[in-house]
Formats: C-alpha cells, sequence, structure tokens
C-alpha cells in the first residue's frame, strides 16, 4: 500500500495539485500516520539541537517542519467537509484526538518553548525585519497561549483537554450532518401552491437524488428551506420543516449534541483557567483586535436595542399582512418569512421569482472574477485539464493580468448535496509561501446554492457567493514570506473584513447593469426593477440584525460563563432570550445545538467578528463612494495591500494605511437602516 499511497510520492501535476483521481479513503491513515510521525521527529530536531537558537534554525525551521502532515490534513479535511463518507467521517472520528495530541506535543515541547522564549527575549537583537519580528512575536504568544510556560501537571492537563475538545466539536458537526441528511419533507404536485418554478426544480433535483422520481423533496439545507418557508401557502408543511430545521441537534438520540455542549463549555473554561483568565471569552478575546468581552458587549448592544426596535415594527406590519389577508391569530416563527415577502412585494412590487431570472449563477460568477481584475488586476481562466475531487466542482488559473504572472489555482464548488457540509466556506489546499522557494495557493470555495437548470440564485445567494470569493481573494492574493502569516491566518475578528468589503461590489448599480442579465432574453436587468431591487434590501433588517445579533450574544453570554459544570444549554438558551427581549417570532441565526460556528468551527466567543468587521467593511467601502469611483485605483491598491498582508502587520495599522482613520460606525447603522448617532 505504501507503494501505491499518493502522500508518498511527489506530486507531479502543474502547480503540485493534488492527484485527486489516484487519492482513496484507505490511503489516510497510513499518510497521517507517517505525516505525524515525521514532524515529531523534525520539531523534535528542532528542539534539541546543539547549536545555539537562531531566528533561521527554530522559528523558520518550524516553517517548514511538519509538511507532510499539512499536505494530507488539508487534502483530508477539504474533502471531509466537501465530499464525505461514512469512511472519511470514522477516519475523522479516529483520528481528530490524535492530531490534538500531536500538536500539545509540539506546543507543550519544553525544550522547543525554551529556545523560542530565549529568541523572543532577545528579539530587538536580532535585525529581524518587520515580518520575522511578528512572526517570533506571534509564535512565542501561540506557545504561551497553547500552555507551554504552565507547571508540568497544568501542561499535561492542557493536552488532556485538547485532545478530548478535538473529540466532542467532531462529533458535534457529524450530528448537526447527519440530522440534515436524514431529514426530508417529500411533497407532491398538490403540496406545492405558492412556489415559484426555480424552487419547484431544485425540489425536484434534490429528489432526484435520492431516488424519488416524480416527486418533490424540501432539505435542511438553508437554500431549501428558507425558500419554502417563504413562498408555501401551506402552513402546517411550513411548520414542520421550521421545526426540524431549528431541532438539529436537539432531537433525543445519537445525534443530539446537548451534552456534547455541555462538556465542550466546561472544558473550555478549565483551559481559560488554567492560563489565568476567568472565562473562555477573556481568554479568546485577548489575542483580537477587540482585547475584551466589554468591547465585543459594547458593539453588539449599540445595535442591539435599535435592530430590536425595528424587528418589533417590521412584525407590526407583517402581522397586519397576515391579518388583511384572513390569517386568524398572532403569527408564529414558520410565518415571518411567508408574510415578509407578502409585505415586501406589496411595498416594493417585488419578489425573488421577479428577481431571480436575473442572477444566473454563471454571470454571478463571472461578476466577481471580473470585479476582482478591475480591482487588483487579476484573471481567471478556466482548466479542465486536472482532475477533480467531484463533477460539481470547477477549477481556474488566477493570472496577473499585465504580466501573465500565475498567481494560485482556485476552485469552486457551488452546488449543495448529501456528503457536503452546509453553509459556505472558503479553504486552501495549499497557502503561499515563498522564504524556501515560490509557492503559490490552491485556494477552494464552496457554497450550497441549489441545483437547477438554469441554475439562478437569489440577491442573497449572489451575495454569498462574493462573501466566500472575498475570503478565496485574501488567500490567492496573499505574498506572506512565512505560511502560518499567509492569507486568512489573521486575527478572528479582522478575517472577515475582506470578505465582507467585497460584497458591497455585487450591491453596486454598475456590477448589477452589466451581469444582472435575464437568462433567457440576456436584457439586463430593467433600471426600474433595479431601484426596487436596491431600495428592498432595507425591508427586513431588523429580523436579519436581531436574529445575528442575538446568536453573537449569546456566543458571549455562554463562553463568559465562570462555572459552566452544570450547564442546560436549552435551558440556559430560554433564559438569555427573554433577558433580551428576543422576539419569539424571530429566534436566533443558529440555535446552540446546531451553531457549528462556536462547537465545530473556529468562532467559540468569537461570532460576533461578523459584525466588528462590518463596522471596518461598511466605513472603507465609504471611502471608495467618498472618492466618486468604485474602482478608484489609489484606493484599490491600498486595499490590495490588505489581501496580500495576510498576519504581517497589525490588522488596525493596515485599515488606518488603507482609509486614513480608524473605522467609524456610522456607516453600519446606516447600511442596515438604523439610526446614527
Amino acid at each position: 500500500m505504501s507503494a501505491d499511497n499518493p502522500f508518498f510520492t511527489p506530486w507531479t501535476a502543474e502547480f503540485g495539485f493534488p492527484p485527486f483521481d489516484r487519492i482513496q479513503p484507505e490511503h489516510f491513515p497510513a499518510a497521517l500516520d507517517r505525516g505525524m510521525e515525521e514532524g515529531l521527529a523534525e520539531f523534535d530536531a528542532i528542539a534539541t539541537s546543539a547549536e545555539a537558537p537562531t531566528f533561521a534554525n527554530t522559528i523558520e525551521a518550524m516553517e517548514a517542519a511538519g509538511r507532510l502532515l499539512n499536505r494530507v490534513c488539508s487534502v483530508f479535511f477539504n474533502l471531509n467537509s466537501s465530499h464525505t463518507n461514512e469512511h472519511l467521517e470514522a477516519i475523522a472520528r479516529d483520528y481528530s484526538p490524535k492530531l490534538a495530541q500531536y500538536n500539545a506535543r509540539i506546543s507543550l515541547n519544553p525544550a522547543l518553548f525554551e529556545r523560542v522564549a530565549d529568541l523572543y527575549a532577545r528579539r530587538e537583537d536580532l535585525g529581524l525585519e518587520s515580518d520575522q519580528m511578528r512572526l517570533l512575536e506571534r509564535s512565542h504568544l501561540g506557545f504561551v497561549r497553547s500552555g507551554a510556560a504552565l507547571e508540568p501537571d497544568a501542561k499535561v492537563r492542557m493536552a488532556e483537554i485538547s485532545e478530548r475538545l478535538a473529540t466532542l466539536t467532531t462529533l458535534f458537526g457529524q450530528h448537526v450532518q447527519a440530522d440534515e441528511q436524514a431529514w426530508q419533507l417529500v411533497l407532491e404536485e398538490a403540496d406545492l401552491d405558492g412556489l415559484p418554478g426555480y424552487v419547484r426544480e431544485a425540489a425536484a433535483q434534490a429528489a432526484s437524488e435520492r431516488g424519488l422520481e416524480g416527486r418533490y423533496v424540501i432539505t435542511l439545507l438553508r437554500s431549501s428551506v428558507e425558500p419554502f418557508l417563504t413562498f408555501s401557502t401551506r402552513r402546517d408543511l411550513r411548520e414542520k420543516a421550521h421545526r426540524a430545521w431549528t431541532s438539529r441537534g436537539a432531537n433525543a438520540g445519537e445525534t443530539d449534541n446537548r451534552d456534547l455542549i455541555r462538556e465542550i463549555v466546561a472544558l473550555r473554561t478549565e483551559q481559560a483557567r488554567l492560563l489565568g483568565y476567568p472565562t473562555y471569552a477573556d481568554y479568546k478575546l485577548d489575542d483580537t483586535m477587540a482585547k475584551q468581552p466589554t468591547a465585543v458587549m459594547n458593539l453588539l448592544n449599540q445595535v442591539w436595542e435599535p435592530a430590536r426596535a425595528q424587528a418589533i415594527a417590521e412584525r407590526g406590519l407583517i402581522q397586519a399582512e397576515a391579518e388583511q389577508a384572513g390569517f386568524d391569530g398572532a403569527i408564529e416563527a414558520w410565518d415571518w418569512r411567508f408574510y415578509a415577502e407578502r409585505v415586501r412585494k406589496a411595498r416594493y412590487d417585488l419578489d425573488d421569482g421577479e428577481i431571480k431570472p436575473y442572477f444566473l449563477l454563471d454571470n454571478m460568477v463571472r461578476a466577481a472574477f471580473d470585479t476582482a481584475t478591475r480591482l487588483f488586476g487579476i484573471t481567471f481562466v478556466e482548466r479542465t485539464d486536472l482532475p477533480l475531487y467531484h463533477p460539481d466542482a470547477r477549477l481556474y488559473e488566477v493570472r496577473d493580468k499585465e504580466t501573465g504572472r500565475h498567481v494560485g489555482l482556485f476552485i469552486q464548488d457551488n452546488f449543495a448535496r448529501a456528503s457536503k457540509r452546509s453553509g459556505a466556506w472558503m479553504s486552501s489546499y495549499r497557502d503561499s509561501e515563498s522564504y524556501e522557494e515560490e509557492v503559490t495557493p490552491i485556494i477552494v470555495n464552496n457554497s450550497n446554492f441549489a441545483k437547477s437548470r438554469p441554475s439562478l440564485l437569489t440577491f442573497n445567494d449572489a451575495e454569498t457567493l462574493f462573501h466566500e470569493f472575498g475570503h478565496a481573494l485574501h488567500g490567492l492574493l496573499s505574498r506572506a514570506r512565512y505560511p502560518s502569516q499567509s492569507g486568512t491566518s489573521v486575527r478572528r475578528d479582522f478575517v472577515e473584513f475582506p470578505s465582507q468589503v467585497y460584497e458591497h461590489w455585487l450591491s453596486a448599480p454598475e456590477t448589477l447593469r452589466a451581469y444582472a442579465v435575464h437568462h433567457e432574453t440576456g436584457e439586463p436587468i430593467p433600471e426600474e426593477l433595479l431601484g426596487r431591487l436596491l431600495e428592498a434590501r432595507k425591508f427586513g433588517q431588523g429580523f436579519d440584525t436581531v436574529a445575528y445579533t442575538g446568536s453573537a450574544l449569546m456566543d458571549m453570554e455562554i463562553h463568559s460563563q465562570a462555572n459552566p459544570d452544570n450547564l442546560d444549554p436549552e435551558a440556559f438558551e430560554r433564559d438569555v432570550l427573554d433577558r433580551l427581549g428576543m422576539p419569539k417570532e424571530v429566534g436566533l441565526m443558529h440555535r446552540l445545538p446546531h451553531f457549528k460556528h462556536l462547537f465545530s468551527g473556529g468562532y467559540a466567543a468569537g461570532y460576533y467578528s461578523y459584525m466588528w468587521s462590518e463596522v471596518l467593511d461598511a466605513d472603507g467601502f465609504d471611502a471608495f463612494k467618498e472618492a466618486g469611483d468604485l474602482f478608484d485605483p489609489r484606493l484599490a491598491a491600498r486595499l490590495k495591500d490588505i489581501y496580500e498582508a495576510g498576519d504581517t502587520r497589525d490588522p488596525m495599522e493596515l485599515y488606518v494605511a488603507f482609509r486614513g482613520r480608524e473605522p467609524q460606525t456610522d456607516a453600519l447603522l446606516r447600511n442596515r437602516g438604523l439610526p446614527v448617532g
């Protein structure tokens, strides 16, 4: 098997592209084992070197160590998210704690930390360049925050916690995905009242994929269930779908996440205390732009009350619409989207069925690419000569427009399928670097758009595409010398700025006039419809802001618990929502039992970062509006500096260099239709 394992031979495809046609699940265990064995040997060699520590033989050597494991993990975890199966899931459950143990053996290695600490103490005398100084300082901080400076017994406990958390967070994500895959709402022709053609087509496609030809299926993917809740006239079915959607991870049985939450939060709190912090939120935020929970809460509370007031006002309009339509009683959560769509249509004479024909997926992809060409001078050329892991994925070579220089490879995987986890995300198969040799990045975007013919998007879908592509550009454009500083390896509450600011170019009238063309006639979106579309975006901001901000506050509340050992997640959730005065018809964007950002992702005590970054992106895009040119070359060049910098500079320093001052919140409040000042 070793001779046939593609991870044990050089990858000879152009640009070092992974040989997806040769990689099989059975290759991963041996590759992971060898990768960990080689990595530990390489790090041990650094730690036990007889040479006095230098930046080259310690910090740069650590950057070069563990190459095989990094390559194996990048492929494994990407495939396990994008195109998993029971074999990959079993490997993930088996190896997640092993990988956590591997990382702990490195981060808690006393001899390795001693060398890093020695360099850190002498850092001003080493003659380092600015990116090297930052790498040294961040490396030292990483060791300290991992527990390297603790007493031996505490180090052992830190390693045990990390290993257990790796198991729990892996299970959490798999449980949510299992609930999403297991549930389906099978519909007959008579059950489709109110559903636009594109929703019916997507439901027919989902049914066909499940062997239910001639019928229709609604799934728990957001791209399927949200349109159903918006348009279906069948209130009984809307309630059924909504209850299933909001109870993911909270169903009794093997996929119930409530006990996992309790243990995860307790272990994180213990981890924080070992490091001298009263709560996990204090620990997590100490290494962010926000620095302290009070700064986060101040921002969220500044938005919460006006957003809640607006949501309550929206509820009044929606309740009145329901009563006018003959509905008797108070609306429920499964009614909001349905009647909100009717209000939106009545107020703006607009519905998604009218908009979607102008938002062909291929056109929106081209809009995202062409925007990057105008802003950053790069082009995208599709490649069909390299094998991919799934027929839905498409590969593009990214080149410098002026010189033709190869910049990187970009994989775009847009459609929902049972083997893909829900949501939308950016990741990498390889990060850029240049300190040993020039290595170009291989970046991937995943979305879960409903597959249909033609593939039409809602405006929100198109916004998601631009958002994730902004993350992709952060990885593709990176010019950082060292891989651990490359691309999106920045502070958690800065990482969303490059993605969120990029969204603004979608809603620019010049973008919509050029790319929002009717998929049948080729006619551009009418100016009058364009005006209504942009105006209608302001409606529903109360709902959206409350749903997001409530989730961010919930994150901060649960990770600010000093004694969470007896935590009851559902009772805790109800208590927080009652204290906030959350309108029950709105609810959270993510309930705790399926909040993967927190319990199987990297956003614990960090979900606020979307809004923190929104302060930056709204204020930053205002600079282009103030210049009178959304593609102003000087501003675009300064913005590109941010995408290229990675973690080589302080994020606020980067922002001020771009904007000329620190950010202000006014633009965010205006964009969300909330009162300013």
